[in-house]
């Protein structure tokens, strides 16, 4: 039985997942795609997809019946227990964030080495991997490379880490002991700030202070955020975050030097995001209380990144700029978003 090229994505019920799939399926040269997760996929999305399949991550039949039903040309891995959740349950952020993603880059090496031709990789990992050991040194640290303060203080930071390391390692150098070189896997990483989205509810996650403002103003809420006034991280708007993936995954080959990329798009302090959200709702009510555990957490975090690797490689630019990301993109959606629920 020939079987058919396609494109997994796993994670796929997310809005990251949702993005790609429209994208996707709309290129003529990319293969079908088949997406993966532990919930139905939206209904208006499986029209656009060969195939959905609901299950688990660490479920090694399923992952056994893709191989076998399909030649795997590219997986954008986007499954993963979050930041959050992760510290609550870190046994099991283990299991499915090292665990899983093992088993997916086993099947992927199995896949290549079957066609003698690299399976694409695309992992999305995070900030959270940055561990600066104090203020001062987050202060003077500036924008931060890919090599630097790599000693995370979460579970969620460790596993991204760790997975980011297993990549390399099934790349480069995987079963190095026997004498057939391995041909199985193109792996390729991007280091995510703190995404933000304009239609997916903030849910408690360490950098969801961003739109959490803008909801709670929206809703003419108070709202108390868990950081203090001068804490600093990197963001991204959700649709550049998308396409940083698909930039990516469509680079050729020989113009990347590395496996692992920062990307970004602006780096901001709670205080500056702040004035934006009361310039644009001037009853906002927006206090301070730090939190113990997440301002820790955050702190840690680089207060900005660089991402000239990824600019100099595959000529990265973000759409969004901190303007851009308030004015025309969270605040019109989110606005929308209350107007509708009130009428």
């Amino acid at each position: 039985m020939t079987r058919e090229p396609i494109v997994l994505i796993t994670g796929a019920n997310g809005e990251v997942g949702h993005g790609l799939i429209k994208y996707l399926s709309q290129q003529a040269h990319v293969p079908e795609i088949v997406a993966f997760d532990l919930k139905p996929l939206d209904e208006a999305l499986r029209p656009l997809v060969k195939r959905y399949l609901v299950g688990d991550i660490l479920d090694n039949a399923l992952l056994e019946s893709l191989h076998q039903d399909y030649e795997i040309d590219t997986i954008y891995h986007l499954a993963a227990l979050l930041s959050t959740s992760a510290e609550k349950f870190p046994e099991l952020a283990h299991n499915v964030n090292v665990q899983g993603t093992v088993q997916l880059l086993h099947m992927a090496m199995r896949e290549g080495k079957s066609r003698q031709k690299a399976v694409k990789f695309i992992y999305p990992s995070s900030i959270a991997v940055y561990g600066l050991p104090d203020l001062q040194t987050k202060a003077q640290a500036g924008a931060v490379a890919e090599n630097d303060y790599l000693f995370p203080t979460t579970m969620y930071g460790c596993n991204k880490l760790y997975t980011e390391h297993l990549g390399r390692y099934y790349t480069n150098h995987y079963q190095q002991l026997s004498d057939m070189p391995s041909v199985g896997l193109d792996f390729r990483c991007l280091r995510f700030p703190g995404l933000i989205s304009a239609f997916t509810v903030p849910s408690g996650g360490t950098s969801d202070y961003a739109p959490e403002m803008i909801h709670a103003a929206a809703k003419g809420e108070a709202y108390t955020c868990f950081v203090r006034e001068d804490t600093a991280i990197p963001f991204m708007a959700m649709p550049d975050g998308i396409q940083a993936l698909i930039q990516l995954a469509e680079a050729p080959r020989e113009t990347l030097n590395s496996q692992v990329y920062n990307v970004t798009g602006f780096s901001a302090t709670a205080a500056e995001i702040a004035t934006l959200v009361q310039a644009e709702f001037p009853n906002a009510q927006i206090s301070y209380e730090a939190s113990a555990g997440r301002q820790g957490i955050v702190d840690t975090w680089a207060a900005d990144v660089d991402d000239s690797r990824a600019r100099k490689d595959w000529h990265w630019r973000p759409a969004y700029d901190i303007q851009r990301t308030f004015a025309d993109y969270l605040f019109p959606n989110i606005r929308e978003r209350y107007t509708e629920t009130m009428l």
